[in-house]
């Protein structure tokens, strides 16, 4: 999915999801550990996309109390990630592997990566983000929203309402403003492609994205040069001389750009163009083969735990899924709330998640 942890110079960091990219640069933190999976029964390794962030305190906390000591992998992104556990079924380079979401799940359950386990404490999420319920091969850990980004300081500058829907984006008042990622090396890219074809259908959806392409639409590899180069509105932006005032990113930019912001501001500079919004949510799951699958359910039965749910809107700028966390005040103040955002199944997004692709690919950058 992506990373918001705050890097140096206040910009925030995503991942891309590259979609048949297979070459992982795998690097360990947080912890020993040595083998490809931990084999050592004292270490948990967790394998993970760039996102993965969490409170020096809390993972501390929860090392002294489950007497494990966690490693964890950082694969760069989700999309890779799963296609190298795919490639490595039944031999995996870690226990437990974390940022699987709801675009990529049917890939990683059809392929059959994860042992099934109910983690303890899964019966306080929220069963709209369960989707392998009864299964219980993958546990819901986040979930947010992909949307469309404004600048409010460009569009107040020049007295333009920003867009709120899929339909604004393409009328002429917005040309050549809005950046976008490519659908085929980033995971907001796609979210943004299933975005339109949950609101515009199978057969409508192509017709969008002609008159998008049409009113200027441009589009970059990944997140982070969308986001934090050519994006106006960002901190990173601002210091790159970006010009795109419209940028697909989440719903959790705002309290990303304000929170880190010296000093804080009382709004954030980043508004969300509601109408655009697409569901993600993040799943991790117990890889077959795992060396320390003891370790693994530990981990899992902590990555829905209150505190871990707690702790993970400021790292990682994601919302919890769970009914008993509270969500930090920072983030709250200024979170944008997404009440109806696009969605679409799991077995939707695998049947025709290449093909749309491989449309998309020829019909935009061709």
């Amino acid at each position: 999915m992506r990373s918001r942890k705050k890097p140096a110079g206040r910009a925030y960091v995503a991942v891309g999801v590259g979609i048949g990219l297979v070459a992982l640069s795998a690097c360990g933190a947080s912890g020993g550990g040595s083998g490809a999976a931990g084999g050592d029964s004292k270490t948990v390794t967790l394998v993970s996309h760039d996102s993965w962030a969490v409170s020096k305190g809390v993972l501390k906390d929860f090392e002294k109390k489950s007497g494990y000591k966690v490693r964890v992998l950082k694969d760069g992104d989700a999309g890779e990630a799963v296609n190298k556990a795919i490639l490595s079924k039944g031999n995996p380079q870690g226990d437990v592997l974390f940022g699987v979401d709801n675009t990529l799940l049917s890939r990683a359950l059809d392929n059959g990566i994860f042992s099934s386990y109910k983690a303890k404490g899964l019966d306080e999420v929220k069963s709209q983000y369960q989707l392998d319920a009864g299964k219980n091969r993958v546990t819901p850990v986040d979930n947010g929203a992909l949307c469309v980004n404004y600048d409010k300081a460009y569009f107040e500058k020049h007295k333009i309402a920003p867009p709120s829907s899929f339909a604004d984006l393409a009328k002429p008042a917005y040309k050549n403003l809005l950046v976008t990622e490519n659908a085929s090396t980033s995971s907001p890219g796609l979210g943004f492609v299933l975005g339109s074809a949950a609101k515009y259908g199978d057969d409508g959806w192509q017709a969008y994205w002609k008159k998008l392409k049409a009113n200027g639409v441009k589009v970059v590899d990944g997140w982070d040069q969308a986001y934090n180069e050519e994006f106006s509105g960002s901190a990173g932006g601002k210091k790159a001389g970006g010009e795109r005032p419209l940028v697909v990113s989440y719903a959790s930019s705002p309290p990303a750009e304000a929170v880190f912001a010296d000093p804080q501001p009382k709004t954030s500079p980043v508004g969300v163009a509601k109408g655009t919004c697409f569901q993600q949510i993040e799943f991790a799951g117990l890889l077959n083969g795992a060396q320390n699958e003891k370790g693994g359910k530990a981990l899992l039965d902590f990555l829905v735990s209150k505190k871990f749910q707690e702790d993970m809107p400021l790292n990682m700028f994601v919302d919890p899924v769970t009914k008993n966390a509270a969500v930090p005040a920072d983030y709250t103040k200024y979170a944008v709330k997404v009440d109806d955002p696009e969605t679409m199944s799991p077995r939707k997004i695998a049947d025709n998640r290449d093909d749309w692709v491989k449309s998309w690919t020829s019909l935009v950058l061709k």
